[in-house]
């Protein structure tokens, strides 16, 4: 018997929690809003998305050529987001050179990654996995290793908070007050891979890329106070896993369909209010 939608919330909420699965998923799904809330936060504030797209963009080819060189998936997704990272951040954030370093980087990435697919097409499958995820057959270990990931990106976050937000507001000021600006810069793109890369295990290299970026950016139209906005953004980022997740359970459609589609909506409605208030 397939699930249904009632109007009694409360039944609807344990008819989620009634399988493992889901409570696996959901689980998963908040600490990827988390994690993503806020490193997504720092990236929409350096208008480093296109970075960010790149990055997620990387896990492709990481997986693909993990596959062919018979190493954990998992490793492949880090190598390949750290190496474009240092490549990215090498090039100088706000430097006329790193919107071609970051295509470049991006068109280098898809090529290898279709030419390590065709190479391995026999030891690679689940392609449709690779791009968009699985988020609902995350296992208990799998959870509990993305929340180690996470405990260390925040923790790097919360160290680094002052200088790097110093560092993206007023890049000139902060150099000449002793900020290591340029190690700010190839640090955070570092801190940004290895989110990807742990997320993108879960959800796929296309799906984080949407709560990287539509949370963050509803969160700063509505506010520009820095501690009032993160946490804005980790709240629409946990809303949005959790809504997509519940609706995709009484649906036929993916989840991916659902998270994104909602994302987007609470930016429309976000730069709505902010023009009415306006007015």
């Amino acid at each position: 018997m397939s699930p249904s939608l009632s109007l009694d919330l409360v039944s609807d909420v344990r008819q989620l929690l009634e399988f493992q699965f889901m409570v696996n998923a959901l689980e998963a799904a908040t600490i990827v809003a988390v994690l993503a809330g806020a490193v997504g936060w720092y990236m929409v504030l350096r208008r480093q998305s296109f970075a960010g797209h790149t990055l997620s963009v990387m896990a492709f080819p990481g997986a693909t050529g993990a596959a062919l060189a018979g190493i954990p998936t998992a490793l492949g997704y880090y190598l390949a987001c750290g190496a474009a990272a240092v490549a990215i951040g090498r090039s100088g954030r706000g430097s006329r050179t790193e919107n071609a370093a970051i295509g470049t980087v991006q068109t280098a990435g898809l090529a290898a990654g279709f030419l390590f697919l065709s190479l391995g097409h026999a030891v690679l499958s689940g392609l449709e996995t690779v791009l968009f995820g699985n988020i609902l057959g995350v296992s208990s270990g799998q959870v509990l290793g993305l929340l180690v990931v996470a405990a260390v990106v925040l923790g790097l976050l919360a160290v680094g908070a002052r200088p790097l937000l110093f560092a993206t507001i007023d890049r000139e000021v902060a150099r000449a007050s002793g900020v290591p600006v340029a190690a700010l810069d190839v640090g955070f793109l570092l801190v940004l891979a290895l989110a990807v890369a742990a997320t993108s295990q879960i959800t796929g290299a296309l799906l984080v890329f949407a709560l990287l970026v539509a949370p963050p950016a509803a969160a700063q139209v509505l506010t520009t106070r820095p501690l009032a906005s993160l946490a804005l953004s980790i709240a629409f980022a946990v809303l949005v896993a959790w809504l997509g997740l519940g609706i995709a359970y009484f649906s036929i459609y993916p989840v991916g369909f659902y998270i994104t589609s909602i994302a987007f909506g609470l930016y429309l409605l976000a730069r709505i209010g902010r023009r009415l208030a306006r007015t």
